[in-house]
C-alpha cells in the first residue's frame, strides 16, 4: 500500500522549534508509515492519502490561499489532522466550516492516538480503493435478466462517482467465440463430479470460462456480468464454473446480467482485495436477525471446500455447493451509487437443501433489527457476501461521494 503524506499548516506567530518538537512527539504516537512533506505541496495528490496537519491556530488564511492549489492537484476530500495544541482544533473547525459552506468534502481527524490511527488507516484503504476503481471497465454480456426489473445502473453516475466504465457486449459475441473454442479440461473438477451427467457437462462449462477470458482480454475488463440463463438454451450449460474460477483469479464476475450486483462486487473487491459471493435471500427471520442466502456459484477462493451439482432451476450443467465459515459483511450498492446496505454477520451453517440454489449459507446479523431492511427497503434481490468485517470502510467509500 502506498504511503500517507503529511503536509503542514503553521502560523508564523508560533515558535518553529517548539512546534517541530510537538509535531514529532504527536506523529510518533500514531505509529504510521508516512512521508513528511511539511509545507511543500508539490507532490500533493500523489500518495495514497493526503493529510493537512493543522499544527497551530491562525492558519485559516494560509489554508484559504492554498485551497486553489490543493483542488487543482486532487479531487479527494480534504482531511485536517490536528493534535489540538496551540489552538489548532479551533482553526481546523473554522477551516472545515468554510469548506462545507463551499461544498468541499472534508473532515477533522482528532482524538486519542488509537482513534486517530484507526481513522487514518480506514481513510487510506478507501482512497486506495478509489484509485483502483478509477479507469476500470465492467462488461455487461447480454442485457440484464428480464426479472431484474429494479436492478438498473446509471452509467454516467457510476463513471462520475467511481470512475468505472460500463461496456455493453452482445450475447451473440460470446456465442460466436464459443463456436470457435474447444472444450476445456480440469482434473480436479472432473474428480469431484458426482454423476456422469455432471462429468459430461464440465468440459463445456470450462469452454464458457475460456470464452469469457477472451472477452476480458479483448475489452480490458476488470469485471463482468453475464445474462447466464441464456446459456441454458443456447449451449445447454451454465456459467457457474466460469464465474467461480474468474472470481478466484481476480476478475470480478457476476450472474444474471445484474449490473448493480457486479458493481457492488467491484467496489468491495477494490476495498478489501477479497472476492464476493453474489446471492439472494431465501429466507429472513426479522426477530432473530437470521437469514439464508443462496446461489449456484461462489468464488472458489472463498470456500473451505466445495461440491459439484447441477444448476438448481434447470437441473442441467454444473453448479457449485460451497462451504465457508467465519465473519462476513453483507453488502449492496444501488445502480447509481447513491445508496448502500452494509451489515456485518457471522456464518452459522451451510446447508444442502434440495429446493434451493446449491450454495446455501445461513448468517446471523450482528444487529438483528437490520434484517427488516430486506422486507422494507431492499436494494434489489441480489446481495454480496464478503469474508471479514468491512462495514465501516464500505460506508466511508460510498457515503463520502
Amino acid at each position: 500500500m502506498a504511503k500517507i503524506a503529511i503536509y503542514t499548516l503553521t502560523s508564523e506567530l508560533h515558535d518553529e522549534q517548539a512546534v517541530t518538537a510537538s509535531t514529532k512527539d504527536f506523529l510518533e504516537t500514531l505509529g504510521l508509515e508516512y512521508d513528511f512533506c511539511g509545507a511543500n505541496f508539490d507532490d500533493y495528490g500523489t500518495h495514497s492519502l493526503d493529510l493537512l496537519f493543522v499544527r497551530t491556530g491562525g492558519t485559516e488564511g494560509i489554508f484559504h490561499q492554498l485551497l486553489p492549489l490543493l483542488q487543482s492537484k486532487s479531487n479527494q476530500p480534504i482531511y485536517l489532522l490536528t493534535s489540538g495544541k496551540s489552538n489548532s482544533l479551533a482553526a481546523s473547525m473554522e477551516i472545515l466550516s468554510y469548506m462545507q459552506q463551499n461544498g468541499i468534502l472534508g473532515e477533522i481527524i482528532h482524538g486519542s492516538s488509537e482513534y486517530v490511527c484507526h481513522r487514518i488507516k480506514v481513510l487510506q484503504h478507501v482512497c486506495n480503493a478509489k484509485r483502483l476503481l478509477c479507469g476500470t471497465k465492467v462488461g455487461v454480456i447480454g442485457a440484464p435478466s428480464d426479472w431484474l426489473i429494479s436492478s438498473n445502473a446509471d452509467a454516467q453516475a457510476i463513471s462520475t462517482k467511481l470512475g468505472i466504465e460500463i461496456i455493453n457486449i452482445p450475447m451473440q459475441e460470446l456465442l460466436d467465440i464459443y463456436a470457435s473454442q474447444q472444450d476445456g479440461t480440469d482434473v480436479e473438477l472432473m474428480s469431484k463430479a458426482p454423476t456422469d451427467a455432471i462429468r459430461e457437462s464440465i468440459p463445456g462449462a470450462l469452454r464458457i470460462y475460456e470464452c469469457l477470458k477472451v472477452l476480458v482480454e479483448k475489452y480490458s475488463l476488470s469485471g463482468l456480468t453475464i445474462r447466464c440463463f441464456d446459456l441454458l438454451t443456447a449451449v445447454r450449460n451454465t456459467g457457474c464454473i466460469a464465474l467461480a474460477k474468474l472470481n478466484a483469479e481476480g476478475i470480478v464476475a457476476g450472474c444474471e446480467g445484474d449490473v448493480p450486483a457486479v458493481l457492488s462486487m467491484m467496489v468491495s473487491n477494490a476495498l478489501t482485495g477479497k472476492s464476493g459471493f453474489q446471492c439472494n435471500p431465501a429466507s429472513v427471520d426479522v426477530v432473530k436477525g437470521r437469514l439464508m442466502f443462496a446461489h449456484c456459484t461462489i468464488p472458489l477462493n472463498m470456500v473451505d471446500r466445495y461440491e459439484l451439482d447441477t444448476h438448481f432451476e434447470s437441473g442441467i450443467g454444473v453448479g457449485i455447493r460451497g462451504y465457508m465459515h467465519g465473519n462476513v459483511t453483507i453488502f449492496k450498492m444501488s445502480g447509481d451509487a447513491s445508496r448502500i446496505y452494509a451489515e456485518e454477520a457471522t456464518i452459522l451453517s451451510c446447508e444442502n437443501k434440495p429446493n434451493l440454489c446449491r450454495t446455501q449459507t445461513i448468517v446471523q446479523l450482528d444487529h438483528a433489527e437490520q434484517a427488516r431492511y430486506f422486507l422494507t427497503r431492499p436494494i434489489g434481490n441480489h446481495h454480496i457476501i464478503i469474508n471479514g468485517r468491512h462495514k465501516e470502510e464500505l460506508e466511508e467509500l460510498l457515503l463520502s461521494k
